[in-house]
């Protein structure tokens, strides 16, 4: 199969051997792939990040940074086969996502982030079949490719505990704040107040359900919000992953406010305990999606109760791979670019 692989920090297009599905494990043809902001990661601190794995437990800690992979987790592709002795929960020739985990035929990997088991920057991948979601009939490849990135901001969201009388702050409004945004939204949470320092960021967040959305380099998101009557926000949401933030909310919370970290932070972060017990603030860490929130993600994008059309910019082939990554960050850049590993 062709794929777009990471090796030593660079991209190439390669020819891979085709994948074997082992029990449990279905062999799917990708249709569209996400490029995330953790693929970027890779290109610049993947040795870091393996190694903050092995030392301190994570999901990286099998890759050998010098060895190519095929990176991609948010996917949708099409069920070509299984391997012998598989349960088959979903037809042959039928669309699929899934959590990018793999637990099945005696691996233990990240889908994506694996040598044994390629991401959605190739033409075939391996999924395990306790996790397949089957895409349903009318929902376009590229919306179907949204729904883990979604999935992620809907657990961040329900990990906050939110309530109809909360008034919550979403710090970034990347892929990850939007999510949280619309899970807040369809929660019934309101006001929600968004904070980013770009301008098309926070057109998005307006659009995604935030009722308010900032520069923070102009309004303190903290303090109290004229448009608000005053009010101010106890449940916090941080989508950023830098270094100082932690401290900087626990300073600015009001007491008995909710902070959940979602940002990836992957370098030391000094904060006050004292501060915070103070405070008797509750400090909630968010990981990756689970099940239900795959599910709610697919429902709701189906349904038209969250539309993720906004976030779309170009579809690319392989070749194109290597720029996309590396602009990702860049001004004015769409939220997600979908690769088609079909098209070269």
């Amino acid at each position: 199969m062709k794929a777009a692989c990471i090796e030593n920090g660079e991209v190439h297009v390669r020819e891979f051997a085709d994948p074997e599905p082992g029990k449990g494990q279905a062999l799917v043809r990708t249709h569209s792939c996400g490029l995330c902001a953790s693929d970027a990661h890779f290109l610049t601190g993947g040795q870091h990040i393996i190694d903050l794995s092995r030392k301190m437990g994570g999901p990286y800690a099998a890759l050998d940074y010098t060895r190519a992979f095929v990176p991609g987790h948010e996917y949708v592709g099409e069920v070509l086969d299984y391997g012998v002795g598989s349960r088959r929960p979903v037809a042959t020739g039928r669309r699929v996502t899934s959590v990018p985990i793999m637990r099945q035929g005696g691996a233990h990997a990240v889908v994506g982030f694996s040598h044994d088991c390629p991401g959605g920057c190739g033409e075939l991948m391996l999924l395990d079949e306790d996790f397949l979601l089957e895409i349903p009939d009318g929902l376009p490849d590229d919306h179907a490719a949204l729904i883990e990135p979604l999935a992620v901001g809907l657990e961040h969201a329900r990990r906050g505990r939110p309530d109809k009388d909360d008034v919550a702050l979403v710090l970034g409004c990347g892929a990850i704040g939007l999510g949280v945004i619309a899970g807040l939204a369809l929660a019934g949470v309101a006001p929600i107040v968004a904070a980013d320092f770009h301008a098309d960021r926070r057109e998005l967040a307006l659009r995604m359900g935030t009722h308010i959305a900032i520069d923070p380099r102009e309004t303190d998101p903290y303090g109290p919000l004229p448009d608000l009557g005053g009010k101010r926000v106890n449940l916090i949401y941080e989508n950023v992953g830098l270094p100082g933030m932690l401290q900087r909310i626990i300073e600015s919370a009001p007491f008995d406010g909710r902070i959940v970290m979602g940002g990836y932070c992957m370098e030391p972060e000094p904060l006050y305990v004292f501060a915070a017990q103070n405070k008797r603030l509750n400090i909630q860490f968010a990981g990756g999606e689970e099940p239900q929130d795959m599910d709610l993600a697919m429902r709701s994008i189906a349904d038209g109760r969250i539309d993720v059309t906004p976030w779309l910019g170009g579809r690319i082939g392989l070749g194109a791979v290597a720029g996309a990554i590396a602009n990702l960050s860049a001004p004015g850049t769409p939220v997600r670019t979908v690769v088609d590993p079909r098209l070269l």
